[in-house]
């Protein structure tokens, strides 16, 4: 009689076989990256679409700048481009949510959750597409709060503020009446390709009690270095009325100098905001930028909203995926609990805000924003995790029952062969 053929329990390649299915687990799957792809494509369109259209009604604002200042086209954009940072860290945590919340709805549209779970994929299989996206938004998130957005922001607000100070003079239109100041207004006919002014007015107002008028054949805008523009006037005449006396003075000059800046806003200091300020800068703040001691409490606020704010794009992303993945299967589906995530996520912005200008009254307050930030991380997390460990432990109670009841029968069945035996001897 043949003996049976068994395996050798020294073959090198049976041993391997259940490292490499231990190997091969652990990397993505082809539905893990079918999943991320689509996440990832609706992520930079979305995020790409609302920032555009918030940079739209933003840029509004800096119109004034275009009609009033003369800026050209180049210099607004680079103005308006610098906000984009500061736009992108705000709205990346809610696309996130909504793209992972429209993906996933739509999976369990087309019954392609239900073939995934069929083919024995757990809660956590299915999620771990959509905590790959959650967690490069939160890192995103984390390099534009920590470092891109405070050096993007400051970065506009000097620049908006040499603009409005100091540059006004340099943007002088050919045939438009330049308003420096309310004090000060220019008129260019022409400007030569050296940059020679001809044809100049200017109406001069800073002078208490004394309005002048000063017209020139032409001139040549200076750089002082000091940040105050100057204009050099040849072959020209002043006006000037005292309003006191109502007497006319005429002064005809072969070269005069007029400065062009405002002598209020010559001295204006520019305060920095904390959106502009590093992380040191808050946490540790220079006296002199304090300039009331309850604003330390801001200072801190604004820190730890920063190093918190990546956690909200992690946070929300589980909320979405707790309103899809949790909850009875429904062959039609349903709106409700959809609608009970957007719910929760505006609540949860509400909060933010909320507990974000308590703790910057009440300093003691502040693990309250850490709290806002990483209590829906804990309680979605359990509520994916918690069921599938349920079911889980069900099965294996069940198969544990299965394999006693057929050992038992197959004990039963040897002991029944065992009475027959001597019978037939």
């Amino acid at each position: 009689m043949a003996e049976p053929r068994t395996r050798d329990r020294d073959d090198p390649g049976q041993a391997q076989q259940p490292a490499r299915r231990r190997s091969a687990g652990r990397r993505p799957s082809r539905l893990d990256r079918y999943v991320f792809r689509q996440l990832l494509v609706s992520l930079v369109a979305a995020t790409t679409a609302l920032v555009a259209l918030i940079w739209l009604t933003q840029s509004i604002r800096l119109v004034e700048l275009v009609v009033n200042r003369g800026l050209s086209l180049r210099v607004f954009l680079h103005l308006t481009g610098l906000l984009i940072p500061g736009f992108v860290s705000v709205i990346l945590p809610i696309t996130t949510f909504v793209v992972v919340q429209f993906v996933y709805q739509r999976l369990a549209g087309d019954r392609e959750l239900t073939v995934m779970r069929a083919a024995g994929l757990s809660q956590l299989a299915l999620s771990r597409p959509a905590l790959g996206l959650a967690g490069l938004a939160a890192l995103c998130c984390l390099v534009l709060n920590v470092w891109i957005v405070p050096m993007s922001y400051a970065a506009f607000r000097e620049y908006q503020f040499a603009i409005r100070n100091r540059l006004a003079a340099f943007l002088l239109q050919e045939g438009v009446f330049t308003a420096i100041s309310d004090q000060l207004t220019v008129y260019v006919r022409s400007r030569d390709t050296n940059g020679t002014l001809r044809g100049i007015l200017v109406e001069d107002d800073r002078q208490k009690n004394t309005r002048a008028t000063i017209l020139a054949e032409s001139g040549r805008l200076v750089d002082t270095g000091g940040g105050a523009p100057r204009v050099q006037l040849f072959r020209g005449s002043r006006e000037e009325i005292d309003k006191a006396t109502g007497r006319l003075d005429v002064l005809t000059f072969a070269e005069n100098g007029i400065d062009l800046s405002d002598p209020k806003k010559a001295t204006e200091v520019r305060y920095r905001d904390t959106t502009e300020m590093s992380i040191a800068e808050l946490l540790h703040p220079d006296p002199r930028e304090i300039t009331n001691p309850r604003d330390r409490g801001k200072f801190l606020v604004e820190a730890n909203r920063r190093l918190s704010a990546p956690l909200t794009a992690l946070g929300f992303s589980l909320v979405a995926l707790c309103s899809v993945l949790t909850g009875g299967f429904q062959r039609h589906g349903t709106v409700l609990r959809p609608l009970i995530g957007i719910v929760t996520v505006v609540g949860l912005l509400a909060l933010g805000l909320a507990v974000a200008s308590l703790a910057a009254r009440v300093p003691v307050l502040m693990p309250l924003v850490w709290l806002a930030a990483g209590l829906p991380i804990v309680v979605c997390l359990g509520g994916l995790l918690v069921p599938g460990l349920r079911s889980r432990r069900a099965m294996a109670e069940i198969a544990a029952r299965t394999l006693l009841r057929q050992g038992g029968q197959a004990g039963g069945g040897q002991r029944a062969g065992g009475r027959a035996a001597p019978g037939r001897a």
